[in-house]
């Protein structure tokens, strides 16, 4: 009953969805950038002033969005300066750092037992359900007494309120789903343009061409592709909005969901896959082993040459991984065989545990804006926006663009000057892919159940590349069958 009454509670933020709350492409348009250039001071003038501080705030805080333990010096120490800056402004404030990857099972857990994290960092996907199931605190007065937010994009708003307008959680960032390429591996297999640049596949056919010339030259698979848990289904199923799939559809007539798992295009974007691994021979070895973790891992130190990335996770190639920061570079999703080319967006939100209390909640919001996570631009929110920079360049991670989640000219500005005046690489290596966003190729994930259809199509996607004479049509009528079963008991008949 726990399960069915939680999920059956998308159902509000599918309505959400349904109208004008997703993000469109033109709300969250990044700016382009020029040239690399040095690393000197920012001369930009806050136009708010800085935190005052408050002795008498107390709160004890579980801070849920530390770095983990393998993380770099530098973002661990920066954090640590974080606290102490916190101690400084607000002494009776005490933190307490923690390490916490959002999953479902392990959050709902926690939050029933009162010891979730006070702050955490959730999926797009995840916040209508938390909102609906009591998961997460309204933070509704603690944005209104700093004015936040009338700064955030209404759809994100609308993501992150509940059908009363009470606001539950903040943007951190947001993402669209690209290609990234390992530069030298194009290097080595004399796949770069006269100009420097490299000769990134821009269809899906090109993708599975190149892929096979780099393995060719190379010896080195082309392609990471997923197919072990459900980062699988989801890129997969940007393969198939590229060849044209709509995945689910809503009918306002009946109100009801309906899946298109086994639709032609959903067919021909799988027999697609199925030609990479068994007829192109340029995946690495084992797709069903790999994970989005592996995958980064897989680019960054030159198990594959390309792998579906996207900018929020520029780090994990280059410096967890050990490329160089020079050698990564981000494209647009390849389009599909009839010219249809989206970029799945998504990102990542700031929320709270239930039992938070408003000084809590004050606490958690100080730190973010010394962070520079806050839409606002103070001497603190600079000063973390630098810190931030600064550490990339130390750190060997690629300086690029955010597409951004509030609307503040003044902030955005901000931003990205010292994006330009920190920038550590090449942006002719980027600039398409932002350009590709700019266009509006953005797509938001579908909007019922997307993690179990991502499951769903994860199944398929594993018996395809272990047999090559697995019968797609009858796999993905299977997968059709048990996902429609799923929104039916969950949503359809839920109401």
């Amino acid at each position: 009953m726990m399960k069915k009454s939680i999920v059956s509670l998308i159902l509000v933020f599918v309505l959400l969805l349904a109208g004008c709350g997703t993000p469109t492409p033109n709300e969250n348009q990044p700016t382009s950038t020029g040239t690399p250039k040095p690393t000197p001071e920012v001369n930009i003038t806050p136009t708010e002033e800085g935190l005052e501080g408050d002795p008498n705030l107390t709160a004890t805080i579980k801070l849920g969005i530390w770095p983990s333990d393998t993380a770099a010096e530098a973002e661990i120490a920066m954090h640590e300066g974080f606290v102490a800056k916190m101690k400084e402004l607000y002494p009776n404030v005490t933190i307490e750092p923690y390490y916490y990857q959002y999953s479902v099972d392990t959050y709902v857990t926690m939050a029933a037992a009162g010891n979730a994290p006070t702050i955490f960092q959730p999926w797009f996907t995840e916040p209508q359900r938390l909102i609906n199931a009591g998961l997460v605190a309204d933070i509704t007065d603690e944005l209104a007494e700093k004015g936040w937010e009338k700064y955030m994009n209404p759809g994100y708003k609308k993501m992150l309120s509940d059908a009363n307008g009470r606001i539950y959680g903040i943007p951190r960032d947001s993402y669209g789903l690209g290609l990234m390429l390992n530069v030298e591996l194009f290097e080595a297999a004399d796949m770069m343009n006269e100009d420097g640049t490299p000769k990134y596949p821009r269809t899906l056919q090109e993708l599975a061409e190149t892929a096979q010339l780099i393995k060719e030259r190379t010896g080195t698979p082309g392609l990471c592709l997923l197919a072990m848990d459900g980062s699988g289904g989801w890129h997969f199923s940007n393969i198939a909005w590229n060849f044209g799939a709509t995945l689910e559809t809503y009918d306002e007539a009946t109100g009801r969901w309906t899946a298109h798992l086994n639709s032609p295009e959903v067919i021909a974007a799988m027999e697609y896959v199925r030609d990479l691994k068994w007829k192109y021979d340029c995946l690495t070895a084992d797709p069903t082993q790999e994970n989005w973790g592996s995958g980064m891992t897989q680019l960054g130190t030159g198990g594959a040459a390309m792998y579906f990335g996207a900018n929020d996770a520029v780090d994990n190639p280059t410096a967890i991984n050990g490329l160089a920061v020079d050698k990564l570079a981000l494209v647009p999703f390849p389009a599909g065989p009839k010219g249809d080319q989206y970029m799945l967006a998504g990102g990542t939100a700031y929320m709270f545990a239930p039992n938070a209390t408003s000084d809590q909640i004050k606490a958690c919001l100080a730190y973010l804006e010394l962070m520079g996570k806050t839409p606002v631009l103070t001497p603190d929110n600079l000063e973390g926006m630098k810190q931030d920079a600064a550490r990339r360049v130390q750190d060997g991670i690629p300086v690029i663009p955010r597409i951004q989640a509030w609307n503040n000219p003044e902030y955005t500005e901000a931003e990205l000057e010292v994006v330009n005046l920190y920038q550590n690489i090449d942006m002719r290596f980027y600039q398409d892919y932002f350009d590709c966003i700019s266009k509006g190729a953005l797509r938001s994930e579908e909007p019922i159940m997307a993690q179990e259809m991502y499951l769903e199509l994860t199944k398929v996607l594993q018996k395809v590349l272990t047999d090559q004479n697995a019968d797609i049509q009858k796999l993905l009528d299977r997968a059709q069958k048990n996902f429609q079963s799923m929104i039916d008991e969950y949503i359809n008949d839920a109401q």
